[in-house]
């Protein structure tokens, strides 16, 4: 254990990504809980995934422009074939996107079969890079952020119906994915939500975005502290953290304490 581990050069720049991260998952992840389609942040994470492999294995520069429309490309189709699923088959939407995620993962084992890095690949796609971020990635992440932060307030997304909410889904995946990996993704989409399940509108909103943070941020510190991998500890700290959130009275359950 080493207090002095703690670098503010190398965990600000992680802290300021998991705050953009946070920043469109918390909303859309109250919205997937509200359409009963928990898994979908996997599939969708898991395609885009697809694409930066699929763009690698064609020798295409990493983290180049190419990569990135390949990501979005690949995400955007899922969530075009998702709005359809959902469409023609509502009742199988959630098992249909457990096949969809296992399909993208085997593809992506198949296409890094050959190669002698691909184990070090499929580990950066789960548990991500996200204490190497750097200040390119931050900018790229915040313009994205807020252009889908821009369409969701003026009702963009509620515009195109089913489609406007999965595309929506998907670029903001697509841009987080590759910063801090499938698990955080998913863990920053659905606990927050989670935790503030029991809570509406803007307080609602407000708790989540709480969570979210003292979960990066406890995530972030003992991570550096106990010289553990930095994604994993997060997810745990945002798991904690939502525990001890979820255990606050909501405003309608203070007036009945203080009448017994």
């Amino acid at each position: 254990m080493s207090w002095g581990a703690i670098d503010l050069g190398i965990l600000g720049p992680a802290l300021l990504a998991g705050l953009l991260v946070l920043a469109t998952h918390i909303p859309l992840g109250m919205q997937v809980l509200e359409r009963g389609i928990v898994f979908i942040d996997l599939a969708i994470a898991q395609i885009a995934g697809l694409g930066v492999i699929a763009a690698d294995s064609l020798g295409l520069p990493e983290h180049g422009l190419a990569v990135q429309v390949a990501a979005v490309c690949a995400a955007l189709l899922g969530a075009g074939l998702l709005t359809w699923t959902e469409r023609k088959l509502p009742q199988q939407q959630e098992a249909l996107i457990g096949v969809l995620f296992v399909l993208a993962a085997s593809v992506g084992i198949l296409l890094l079969a050959g190669n002698p890095h691909g184990g070090e690949h499929l580990k950066n796609l789960l548990v991500g890079q996200i204490l190497w971020v750097g200040s390119t990635d931050l900018v790229a992440l915040a313009i994205v952020t807020a252009l889908l932060l821009a369409a969701m307030a003026l009702g963009w997304t509620r515009r195109l119906g089913r489609f406007g909410f999965y595309a929506a889904f998907a670029v903001a995946v697509t841009a987080s994915v590759q910063l801090v990996g499938v698990y955080l993704v998913f863990t920053s989409l659905i606990v927050p939500a989670l935790a503030t399940v029991r809570r509406q509108g803007r307080a609602r909103l407000v708790l989540g975005y709480a969570v979210g943070a003292i979960g990066y941020v406890l995530g972030l510190v003992l991570s550096a502290v106990f010289d553990l991998p930095s994604g994993a500890v997060i997810v745990c700290a945002l798991a904690a953290t939502a525990v001890a959130a979820s255990r606050l009275p909501t405003a309608q359950a203070l007036p009945e304490r203080q009448r017994a």
